[in-house]
């Protein structure tokens, strides 16, 4: 069975398990920020799509208070907690959020200087992989830039054991180790680097690269044409 993102016990525990989940889970944001803050000006309008919890979209309103951000989850107890928490931070103000998956788009007549996609799209069935970032590239403005990272297709065994072995160093237990792969199968839908970079070419992006690699996980980053 594929994990339930709406099953209270997977909300209330997702942000403690995570970082124990997948590895360099900080770096990786701090990665993010460090390009954002690269590339945008200080009045910007940022897309976050799969916002899970909101930890992300914490750290960026604290970071950034000019900007504004817009924010989608399917799975509305995710949703809900995201919400409830940045009301407690008193960010809420700059921020919407909708209970939808990127389908939506198209009806919010809103264009983007920025796009995250952070832990999501490997999560998208592969028949409908182009038309997420499809989605997701013609909600942006013109050089307007995307980022995701993702787990890629592990090629051979020795990939999966150094990955087990890795979790593991950062919290995992043996049999959670063993679980997680074991979910692989049922909640992974996982392509190659260079099919990756296909998508985002198809879709509109161009100057298409890998910002971040952590063994199979690779972050990119492409700007709509």
């Amino acid at each position: 069975m594929s994990k339930d993102f709406n099953h209270p016990k997977v909300v209330d525990g997702y942000d403690v398990h995570i970082r124990k989940l997948i590895p360099g889970y900080e770096l990786i944001h701090l990665q993010v920020h460090a390009i954002l803050k690269t590339y945008l000006s200080e009045q910007a309008h940022i897309l976050v799509v799969g916002c899970g919890t909101g930890y992300e979209l914490q750290y960026l309103a604290e970071q950034f208070p000019q900007w504004t951000f817009t924010a989608i989850d399917p799975a509305l107890n995710m949703l809900n907690q995201a919400k409830y928490h940045l009301e407690q931070l008193g960010l809420i103000d700059r921020m919407n959020f909708f209970h939808a998956d990127t389908s939506i788009l198209n009806s919010l007549n809103q264009q983007f200087d920025a796009a995250l996609s952070i832990l999501v799209s490997h999560f998208v069935p592969l028949e409908f992989k182009q038309n997420y970032f499809q989605d997701i590239a013609e909600s942006l403005k013109k050089d307007g830039l995307c980022l995701s990272y993702d787990l890629m297709k592990i090629e051979h065994d020795q990939q999966w054991i150094t990955l087990k072995l890795l979790v593991q160093t950062i919290g995992l237990s043996e049999a959670q180790s063993q679980a997680m792969l074991d979910r692989l199968a049922q909640d992974f839908f996982l392509i190659d680097v260079v099919q990756m970079q296909d998508i985002y070419k198809q879709v509109g992006f161009k100057s298409v690269a890998t910002f971040a690699q952590v063994l199979n996980y690779y972050g990119f980053i492409g700007f709509k044409a």
